[in-house]
């Protein structure tokens, strides 16, 4: 079996902090290492702040054998990770006559003028260990301190993905004897969280290699399988030994696996029964109409109707005016599925309120009709909410995917 490595990655930069931007590059790196047998446990941000950048460092060198810091290698006043990278390590930086006849032919080649303050990134920490940046102006380096790494990249994302396939993956590999981290993910809808955790048992749950996570969003639930082997062969037959257990316990609520959605479950469900699917949705953004018509064939979707609020159903569909939402909704579905071959679905919203609010039972509610057969739901949350447009949307076509079969 491969050795085990864990590694950190510290994302640096103060815009991330005050979420002017997201930090889309630690998700980057942690696929990488993912991909290569590295295990990652932690992950860090910290601003432009040269001592709380090398706390941060020394944090994680306590706790894993290679940090990966991005960010903070430019030729600016606020880039502090050489700086702090020198501090965490107790070195000096020392200035590199070749590295900045490096740079400076870049300029030439990008036909820009190297201003004076780039020469701030020819300083690295001694003993520094340079990586090649040939897709950029920022120097990035390795830094071996007390057996552990500490490798430095550009935050640009070209370059830091370029270096992390080119460069870093590479030396790693090199270093160390690794294996595989591969994973699965089962989509599962129609069930919640507890539910879905206590069906699959402690037993799976509390495995350590492979193992099995949960991770809920509106109005569905991932299950992960995560295997830890020598090579990707021995890792899809681990996933799949634990798969087919899972599928043996909840297998009725699985509608996909890694990127499959519902609505493509959805529209496969209704092919597979030569249905249609008609479609109305009050007092809220379009949610379910507009992930269908994404996924469906022609014709798949034969009806779609968008009102802005409740008191406009009755009158829209020739049905009587009903103050309690639900059983509006399933009035509505039904009226939209009465040919037997339409499944309906209904989603609707008080439009002018948010969050629940106690004088009243239902802010937003859904109904499925299928062949006669009714499902519906309500919830607190009126169309302000975004939870509306989430839960209520994708749990309607959980239902309507599960009540087709």
């Amino acid at each position: 079996m491969s050795q085990q490595v864990n590694a950190e990655v510290i994302a640096i930069g103060t815009e991330i902090l005050l979420g002017e931007i997201t930090d889309t590059n630690s998700v980057y790196i942690a696929q990488m290492l993912r991909g290569i047998g590295i295990n990652l446990y932690f992950m860090t941000s910290v601003g432009d702040n040269e001592r709380r950048i090398a706390d941060a460092i020394r944090i994680a060198m306590g706790r894993a054998d290679i940090v990966i810091t991005c960010g903070g290698l430019g030729p600016t006043i606020d880039d502090m990770t050489r700086h702090a990278v020198a501090l965490a390590t107790d070195r000096e930086l020392v200035f590199q006559q070749t590295l900045l006849d490096q740079i400076a032919k870049r300029f030439e080649t990008f036909r820009v003028h190297m201003s004076e303050n780039n020469r701030r990134q020819a300083y690295l920490p001694d003993g520094a260990i340079v990586i090649e940046n040939p897709v950029g102006t920022a120097p990035s380096f390795i830094v071996e301190h007390g057996g552990k790494l500490v490798i430095s990249l550009p935050g640009v994302p070209r370059e830091m993905k370029y270096l992390v396939e080119n460069a870093v993956i590479p030396e790693l590999r090199r270093r160390y004897g690794l294996g595989v981290i591969k994973a699965r993910v089962l989509k599962t809808a129609g069930i919640g969280e507890s539910m879905l955790d206590e069906a699959i048992g402690r037993e799976l749950l509390e495995m350590s290699n492979p193992t099995v996570g949960l991770a809920a969003h509106s109005g569905q639930v991932d299950v992960r399988v995560t295997a830890k082997a020598d090579s990707e062969q021995e890792a899809d037959a681990m996933i799949a030994l634990v798969e087919a257990q899972v599928r043996a316990k909840v297998g009725t609520y699985i509608f996909g696996a890694n990127t499959d959605t519902l609505e493509a479950a959805l529209a496969e469900a209704l092919s597979r029964r030569g249905m249609t699917l008609a479609i109305l949705e009050a007092g809220l953004p379009p949610s379910v109409s507009k992930r269908m018509e994404r996924v469906t064939q022609p014709g798949q979707v034969a009806r779609v109707e968008r009102v802005e609020s409740p008191a406009a159903v009755a009158g829209l569909l020739g049905i009587d005016p009903l103050e309690n939402l639900r059983e509006l909704a399933e009035d509505a579905a039904q009226t939209l599925a009465r040919d037997g071959q339409t499944v309906g679905i209904a989603v609707l919203a008080v439009a002018d309120r948010a969050e629940d609010r106690a004088d009243s039972d239902t802010g937003s509610a859904f109904a499925v009709c299928v062949n006669g057969q009714m499902r519906s739901r309500s919830y607190g949350f009126g169309g302000m909410s975004e939870d509306a447009v989430r839960w209520s949307g994708t749990w309607a076509m959980a239902m309507a995917w599960q009540m087709l079969g």
